[in-house]
């Protein structure tokens, strides 16, 4: 029962959730499952996300599964990317695995994941696990201010109002 070597319950954690009541501005690191149900206008990097019905984001999303029932504007780059009848996407999407409903409007287009991507996406999530293992740290909250220079590589432009940074316990 409180088994040291179990190390599937950590990953099957509570999913970190942002409620249909709340916006968020700011971008979105997490270890585990994100469900968003409100609105945020930021980057997602997770290992599975699911935006709720009444969910929105604008920004690109990083995953290993992304589940869609609202909208996204903005690209999305997963393994494994489901699209509900509900779902409407502004923006491109790179994937190993696709599914749409009948009635999911895309506007944009579809690009296969190369496979070396699809490696190191689980070696990036794998390598931030260690880290957070490493460290022991629970979560981490940054605030950065914003900058007044825009750089042309979205991965180096951190700028914004803040940053969050959820660490799976």
């Amino acid at each position: 029962m409180f088994s040291k070597g179990n190390k599937t319950a950590s990953r099957r954690s509570t999913p970190s959730i942002i409620g249909g009541d709340c916006t968020f501005t700011g971008d979105i690191l997490s270890e585990g499952e994100v469900q968003i149900d409100g609105r945020l206008e930021g980057d997602v990097r997770c290992r599975n996300l699911v935006i709720g019905e009444q969910g929105s984001v604008t920004g690109e999303i990083s995953a290993e599964a992304v589940n869609v029932l609202g909208t996204v504007t903005g690209q999305i780059t997963a393994q494994t990317v489901a699209l509900a009848r509900t779902a409407r996407i502004l923006g491109d999407i790179t994937h190993d695995s696709l599914s749409v409903e009948v009635g999911a409007y895309v506007e944009g287009r579809f690009n296969r994941l190369p496979s070396e991507t699809t490696s190191s996406i689980a070696a990036s999530l794998a390598e931030r696990e260690l880290a957070r293992s490493s460290a022991g740290q629970q979560a981490l909250l940054t605030s950065q201010p914003e900058s007044d220079t825009a750089t042309s590589d979205k991965s180096e432009d951190h700028s914004g109002p803040g940053k969050v940074v959820l660490l799976g316990s």
